[in-house]
């Protein structure tokens, strides 16, 4: 590569040989006629028969694989339906987030993480994406990596795209992958290619391609249209009957050929007066005219079958939400299925090729998550924050925002919702002036306590004014609440009848935390009006 790299050490820790370090940044496969790879095959697939497409795929799993590929890239052409829902899938995990994670254990295993996120930064893996993903349909890819080198930095700098045409399957194993060259085939060079291998069923390379399993369908679905374009070409034309007598002559004959012919397509004719033309009108079969429609969508939902697993995707269904979001869910899980072959591809050949030659062989390398992240639904976030937080759970509020895509208002700034804002306190009466005890914080039993042990000093119209302010609030808590558990408190009979009671209403859970706080305030008042009974009681002995 460049001048300054001596030597590399792969992430096996093999040396690399100056003359293959020379091949990393140049081009090899590309398209090269004298190489047996031109940029044009030609093409197979024009009036094909099953036999033919029989021998070709029986072809292809003995190692000869360059007439399937063009058939392959063929059927891709000419199926609309297969070319629509394969684009589809391959479209939906080529734009799905890309998430580096850094290896454990690693010294340096973030650093590792940012010099991979840097790369990815520069678009050139986003580039490449669909072009990888050509392997859902043919079963493997083998895009071409062209490297580049700075001081303390090599990277891929582009992802080339190569027709499978180019390469060809070892016969003896059925999964090597050789690159078509003018003396025959060549292994592929070391670190030059990202292989991705993508089997939709189990099986080699070859025969567990999708469109392997789509062939037989896109045969049938060409001899449909064939078929059906004739039956529209004659659809509604009457047959034409020439009839001829014992006298007539061959060139009688070939006369009266020609008139039955050509009277469809030019609505005219000359015959002799001997001869008679009679025409039949065809019997009119609404069933038989939609055979073909019928036969063509049923061919083109078994496609959609086996490339997204279901039809909701493609056409309308009766049935409801129901079945769209079971078709759906096996959409979901295709791409997962699919996300996961890109992501363990990514981070065997690229990045741990690319943290190797840069950093040396590690231990650990940082790898590639392919997909979306799994997150709880929006919805049930939010129904669990206001089911837990009157119980005192607690969250961030900036996790959210982030969740809702909002942000947090500045001051000034109009806003909607919030806390309601608290009540306006009752103004303040005469109180004792009571000190508590050094260490001592004042709750409502220590200022109960202390008012034990100085009743001998209240006044009584101290006392007096103390009891009018605990019935103004015993009543105000009554009043906040609700009626529903007002009821529940003076229809139970213990603590079990009223949590069962409690447990059957459907309250709001901000107004019940309100309800029973205020109920635990009246109880509480109802203590302190009780002592200050007591203490009126002993200042009148």
């Amino acid at each position: 590569m460049a001048d300054d790299i001596k030597s590399l050490i792969d992430q096996y820790g093999q040396p690399i040989p100056s003359w293959q370090i020379a091949q990393l940044r140049e081009s090899i496969a590309d398209t090269d006629a004298m190489q047996g790879r031109p940029p044009f095959q030609g093409h197979l697939s024009f009036g094909i028969e099953p036999e033919r497409l029989g021998n070709i795929i029986r072809a292809a799993d003995y190692g000869q694989t360059l007439e399937w590929m063009i058939v392959a890239e063929e059927i891709e052409e000419l199926f609309p339906h297969y070319s629509s829902v394969l684009s589809k899938r391959k479209r939906q995990v080529s734009q799905l987030p890309i998430t580096i994670v850094a290896a454990e254990d690693v010294a340096d295993g973030e650093k590792h993480a940012v010099f991979v996120r840097q790369w990815l930064s520069t678009g050139v893996l986003a580039r490449a994406m669909f072009d990888i993903c050509d392997a859902v349909g043919k079963g493997y890819t083998a895009n071409e990596i062209i490297w580049e080198s700075k001081p303390g930095c090599v990277r891929p700098l582009e992802i080339k795209y190569r027709p499978q045409r180019f390469f060809e399957i070892s016969p003896i194993d059925g999964e090597t992958v050789w690159l078509r060259t003018e003396g025959g085939f060549a292994d592929l060079a070391p670190h030059k290619f990202l292989l991705h291998t993508h089997r939709s069923k189990s099986g080699n390379v070859v025969r567990s391609a999708l469109t392997r399993m789509v062939a037989w369908l896109w045969m049938h679905a060409s001899y449909t249209l064939k078929d059906w374009a004739l039956f529209v070409q004659g659809y509604g034309l009457p047959i034409r009957i020439g009839r001829y007598g014992p006298e007539a002559g061959a060139d009688d004959k070939r006369v009266l050929w020609r008139a039955v012919q050509s009277i469809a397509g030019d609505v005219a004719a000359i015959i002799p007066k001997s001869m008679e033309i009679e025409f039949i009108k065809g019997a009119e079969n609404a069933a038989g005219t939609d055979l073909y429609l019928k036969r063509a969508d049923w061919l083109n939902r078994e496609v959609s079958k086996l490339v997204l697993g279901g039809t909701a995707g493609t056409e309308a269904i009766s049935g409801g939400h129901a079945v769209g979001q079971e078709h759906r869910a096996a959409e979901a899980d295709i791409e997962k299925f699919d996300a996961g072959l890109l992501g363990n591809s990514i981070t065997r050949q690229i990045i741990q090729t690319m943290i190797a030659f840069t950093f040396g062989p590690q231990d650990a390398y940082p790898t590639a998550s392919v997909g979306r992240p799994e997150e709880v639904p929006l919805k049930d976030v939010i129904a669990a924050v206001g089911d837990l937080g009157p119980l005192g759970f607690k969250v961030k509020a900036q996790e959210i925002r982030d969740r809702l895509q909002l942000t947090k208002p500045e001051d000034g700034d109009e806003t909607i919702g919030g806390v309601p804002p608290a009540p306006v306190d009752k103004p303040a009466v005469p109180h004792l002036a009571i000190t508590p005890p050094e260490g001592m914080t004042m709750r409502p039993g220590a200022l109960l306590g202390r008012l034990i042990t100085l009743q001998s000093e209240a006044p009584p119209e101290v006392v007096e004014q103390l009891t009018e302010r605990l019935a103004e609030d015993a009543a105000g808590a009554l009043a906040g609440m609700t009626t529903e558990v007002r009821h529940c408190f003076e229809q139970a009979t213990d603590m079990h009848d009223l949590a069962m009671r409690v447990s059957q209403l459907k309250l709001d859970p901000r107004a019940f935390a309100d309800a029973m706080s205020r109920g635990l305030a009246l109880a509480e008042l109802v203590g302190q009006a009780a002592l200050v009974d007591e203490l009126r009681g002993r200042g009148n002995d």
